[in-house]
């Protein structure tokens, strides 16, 4: 069965979800098949393509910071994404943009610590580690609860923090590398496939090695292009059982007729 958002709000203290990022239809179908309680992506060129593959999982698509400048902007945007079969909107901007979808009853999806797409003002590191930040999340995440947020995805929480915050919000708490004692554990597909050979982040795993399986494919793709071109050198492509011989009386009296139409 589907999760709504109600059901996810319901299972809050109940069990854990697990939410996967994913590229396009097949991670989605995949994390259909294996259970995973939410999607996510941001790629509107796949977003149809990914709903269709996964239409027993809860989609929540992403409005991609700096795309929507305006709570009219991302109204819009998060109206079509819902009308195209998303579940919840992933939204990173102020409690301001999130109480304007909220107040028109779109289900929105907060983000406090660290912030990727905001990086440039806070660097690349783990937030909570001091009394004073600490409160600040509480304060970040009690604004958009406020603002109506249904849930917040917390990234790189010192865990004790996450998991305090976590038990006092009636927000669901989706956790990105801040421990275990939230709602939900969320990770990138591509992690968890171990498809990149980039340095990961600390909190994910990878549980296979795409990066592998993709790198003997190409070897092999590679190898078999190789092959059709030597042939096509050597003569060897294509065989007769690969071209349509045609009838020879048929095809001799079309050269001689060629031979005679030559000015």
């Amino acid at each position: 069965m589907k999760l709504e958002v109600h059901h996810i709000r319901a299972l809050k203290g109940v069990r854990q979800l697990t939410e996967l990022n994913v590229t396009g239809p097949d991670q989605a179908h995949a994390a259909q098949a294996a259970g995973i309680d939410i999607i996510v992506s941001g790629r509107l060129d796949q977003r149809a393509a990914i709903r269709a593959a996964a239409p027993g999982t809860h989609f929540c698509f992403g409005l991609i910071h700096g795309h929507h400048v305006n709570t009219d902007q991302a109204l819009r945007a998060a109206f079509d994404a819902l009308d195209a079969g998303a579940d919840s909107i992933y939204c990173c901007l102020s409690p301001r943009i999130i109480e304007g979808l909220a107040r028109e009853g779109v289900p929105a999806v907060g983000h406090v610590g660290l912030v990727p797409q905001k990086a440039r003002l806070t660097g690349f590191r783990a937030f909570g580690k001091t009394l004073e930040e600490a409160q600040r999340l509480w304060r970040e995440v009690c604004d958009l609860e406020q603002a109506g947020a249904v849930a917040v995805e917390m990234e790189v929480v010192v865990e004790p923090v996450a998991a305090a915050i976590s038990s006092r919000t009636a927000m669901t708490v989706i956790s990105m590398g801040s421990g275990g004692r939230c709602d939900v554990q969320y990770l990138f597909a591509v992690d968890v496939l171990g498809e990149t050979t980039a340095r990961m982040p600390r909190h994910a795993r990878a549980y296979a090695d795409f990066a592998a399986e993709y790198a003997r494919l190409h070897d092999r793709r590679a190898a078999a292009f190789a092959a059709f071109r030597a042939a096509a050198l050597d003569g060897s492509y294509p065989a007769a059982p690969e071209v349509v011989a045609g009838n020879p009386a048929e095809t001799g009296a079309f050269r001689a007729w060629l031979e005679g139409s030559r000015p």
